[in-house]
């Protein structure tokens, strides 16, 4: 590690959902690229202004690779990945699997989809309404509605949703402090249930992506069997967990902390695409507050004028760089009619999220469908008694009990 004196422990105390350490503020001011120690024991650069985080994710010296490889230093804070893994990918083997999905995630494919979500969310919001407050929103509405809509876009009996919530939530909730055994069994059990998936699909298949997958691999020979099984559990992991916290943790910002941008999109439920991205920008996803998946220097370089040497880890801050105020005014205020809002909550780069459209239509219509049947919803325990995970990679919210009425 280049000669520079370590800052802080890395992860800093006090990230929640409603924003980064507030230690990101005096970083980006006075040290925005510096050398942290990680929860793993291991040196890496930290970098928190938006300009650097942006040109750092497009950057091909910096490989998500080579910190996926047997062997590689164990940084902390980041999600269990095996080498076959697209987000595990660079360059060229990465484009290659990604040519295989990005189709099925254009603006145009996820705008076909609408209605189909559309009715998935009526049935949720309908049973909801039937059952009357106090319900849990989580099992309610922002896990099942994801889970369902990334379910069928692959093939997933609907049978079978809950029980692969249980694995895919136990593999994209990793906890360092227990050595991340809990990822890795889920992990397994991911593996085993995508291996039967497969095996039924071959006999008999069906009009979903991953029918469309294994003609790729039994035809076209375009991705090997071990890479066929990790992208369809990478697809559902990804498709839904993510979007699940985003959903829980941005309605739990609007009905507990900010009642009146609750009250604006009630009043005008035309604010909503743009309150989903001003949602996306303010509410911290990661606990970290880094995208959960460190880079290694392939060959020297530098980065806001820091040199960074060929071998060193790079950890990106993206919820830092979603509050510098360089580029968004007055950032540390939630602002639903913000204007001009180029957040990177989605990444950047060849790692930008493939699901970004279809995660964003969700979150419409499921705003949109709260804020039309259930205008007075409100939490129904205090918020310091809601239970999160306490894992090293989302905010995750447990449970989310809300109510409406009198």
């Amino acid at each position: 590690m280049s000669a520079c004196p370590v800052s802080d422990a890395f992860p800093f105390p006090g990230s929640s959902y409603n924003g980064p350490a507030p230690h990101y503020a005096r970083l980006r001011t006075d040290q925005p690229v510096v050398r942290v120690r990680t929860a793993g024991g291991v040196d890496a650069w930290l970098v928190t202004r938006y300009e650097d985080v942006r040109a750092a994710l497009a950057d091909p010296r910096l490989s998500r690779a080579r910190t996926c490889r047997p062997g590689a230093p164990r940084i902390g804070g980041s999600m269990t990945t095996t080498p076959e893994m697209i987000i595990s990918l660079d360059g060229a083997e990465h484009a290659r699997l990604r040519k295989l999905v990005v189709g099925a995630f254009t603006t145009r494919r996820v705008e076909q989809m609408r209605p189909g979500v559309q009715k998935v969310a009526d049935e949720l919001l309908d049973d909801m309404a039937d059952r009357g407050g106090p319900v849990d929103l989580v099992q309610q509405l922002t896990v099942p509605l994801p889970l369902t809509v990334i379910g069928e876009l692959l093939g997933v009996p609907r049978e079978d949703l809950r029980q692969f919530e249980t694995y895919a939530r136990a593999f994209a909730t990793v906890d360092d402090r227990a050595g991340g055994e809990e990822s890795l069994a889920g992990l397994a059990k991911l593996n085993e249930y995508i291996v039967g998936l497969i095996a039924d699909k071959r006999a008999e298949p069906a009009d979903d992506m991953l029918s469309d997958l294994i003609a790729a691999r039994d035809h076209d020979d375009r991705l090997s069997e071990q890479e066929l099984v990790t992208f369809g559990f990478t697809l559902i992991g990804a498709g839904f967990d993510t979007t699940a916290n985003q959903l829980a943790n941005s309605v739990l910002a609007l009905v507990a902390g900010h009642r009146d941008q609750w009250r604006s999109l009630v009043e005008d439920p035309g604010r909503i695409p743009a309150a989903v991205e001003e949602l996306l920008r303010h509410v911290n996803l990661f606990a970290t507050d880094t995208s959960g998946f460190p880079r290694m220097a392939v060959e020297d370089l530098e980065i806001g004028g820091v040199h960074i040497a060929a071998g060193e880890p790079v950890l990106l801050s993206l919820a830092s760089a979603n509050r510098d105020p360089a580029v968004f005014d007055d950032p540390d205020r939630l602002d639903l009619s913000r204007g001009r809002n180029p957040h990177i909550s989605f990444g950047h780069g060849i790692h930008y999220c493939l699901g970004k459209q279809l995660g964003r239509m969700e979150m419409e219509i499921a705003l949109a469908g709260l804020v039309r049947r259930f205008p007075d919803l409100r939490l129904a325990v205090p918020e310091s008694e809601l239970p999160w995970h306490t894992g090293e990679i989302n905010h995750t919210l447990t449970s989310l009990p809300v109510t409406w009425g009198a």
